[in-house]
């Protein structure tokens, strides 16, 4: 039962948003909003997740984690029924408790796991960055043809995912005994390791790297599929990558544990990114093909180094939580500015082409951070 509600809260915490993005242009003929108020759903989603990141480790430390995380669903499920209800202010409201929601239940899975099957950290991080990709690409996917094709419009078909929301609920129950991560005396010494800010902050930043370089390594699929266009060729990359990225996100867990450390793993997937990346400015179809396939695998193994590290690198449960929460949050507001950035850059620039520099860029800063995070010592 443990193990199945790890799946089922993993499954649950992408598809609110992930399902939100292709129903954009029926939301905006059925609310009359203009393209800036819908894309600041959005927006919405990440500033919630940066910021609450930050409170979610005192959310679990007060109730426990296996209730903070039973909480975090049942916010996410009221959001999604709530957003779908009514106008504009309902839409908004909606989507930041679904924000507050994921937030709560994605810092403390880990620490949560850790705690409760130490034994399982590799499998059990596997499972939980593997279901959220998986179901991110299966709610994208989904969204249309179940508004659509099976006429629910998009409030039905956006509601329609509470379903699974609801089963994580029941399925959860008997984790919410009484039963916090840690014990007192190891509160105690995480509380004085706190203390050792220095080494939160470098981990925090490199784990903001990785998040950073995941997310917006999927614009390089976008960046493929405008120079297809351009030759009179379409694809969808995205789809593409999201599916090659699972064996990174799954495989890659289970390797880590049994390392003593883990740079040089990060040093292999930074250099694959570099490649990647740079291939993309070859004019060459199967070139192409080849570079989004390890930016791809390369984008699932580094959301699962991200995980894992925060369980490796930390000693204590509450020392895992923070950490989880400092890494989640950085991580979110590099990926709400990145494609801020990104954007007024084209708008000055007018060229595609600084993307991958710009992913490049960041390629250094995931290796330059990454490399002293993997080495075996404990925060």
């Amino acid at each position: 039962m443990l193990i199945l509600g790890i799946v089922l809260i993993s499954i649950n915490l992408r598809t609110s948003i992930a399902s939100v993005g292709p129903l954009i242009p029926f939301i905006r003929e059925d609310l009359g909003i203009s393209n800036g108020l819908a894309g600041f759903l959005t927006t919405l989603s990440l500033v919630t997740f940066a910021v609450f990141s930050l409170f979610a480790p005192s959310i679990g430390k007060k109730l426990g984690h296996g209730k903070a995380i039973f909480l975090g669903i049942l916010l996410l499920a009221i959001g999604v029924v709530l957003r779908v209800l009514g106008g504009i202010e309902l839409l908004y409201i909606g989507t930041a408790l679904t924000g507050i929601g994921i937030v709560i239940a994605n810092v403390l899975m880990i620490p949560f796991f850790k705690a409760r099957l130490p034994e399982k950290i590799g499998l059990m991080t596997a499972i939980l960055s593997t279901g959220m990709s998986l179901f991110a690409a299966v709610a994208s996917g989904f969204s249309v043809p179940l508004a659509v094709d099976l006429g629910l419009g998009w409030r039905g078909s956006l509601a329609s995912w509470v379903v699974l929301m609801v089963l994580a609920l029941v399925v959860w129950i008997p984790q919410m005994r009484s039963r916090n991560a840690g014990h007192q005396g190891d509160l105690l010494k995480a509380k004085k390791r706190m203390e050792i800010k220095i080494g939160l902050a470098s981990h925090a930043v490199y784990g903001s790297s990785i998040r950073h370089v995941f997310y917006h390594g999927n614009l390089a699929s976008r960046y493929a599929d405008r120079k297809r266009n351009e030759s009179g060729q379409s694809r969808n990359s995205l789809s593409y990558m999201q599916l090659i990225s699972l064996i990174g996100t799954f495989f890659v867990p289970n390797y880590l544990i049994r390392l003593k450390e883990q740079s040089r793993v990060i040093l292999i997937v930074g250099i694959s990114y570099l490649v990647g990346y740079s291939a993309l400015f070859i004019q060459n179809e199967l070139i192409a093909f080849v570079a989004l396939t390890i930016i791809g695998v390369g984008s699932g193994a580094s959301l699962s180094i991200a995980y894992t590290l925060i369980s490796l690198r930390s000693a204590e449960d509450l020392t895992t939580a923070k950490l989880s929460g400092m890494v989640q949050s950085a991580g979110y507001i590099l990926a709400a500015l990145g494609p801020l950035v990104f954007g007024i850059s084209l708008d000055l620039f007018d060229n595609w082409e600084i993307l991958i520099w710009f992913l490049l860029i960041m390629t250094v800063q995931f290796i330059g951070f990454g490399l002293p995070a993997g080495r075996n010592c404990k925060i």
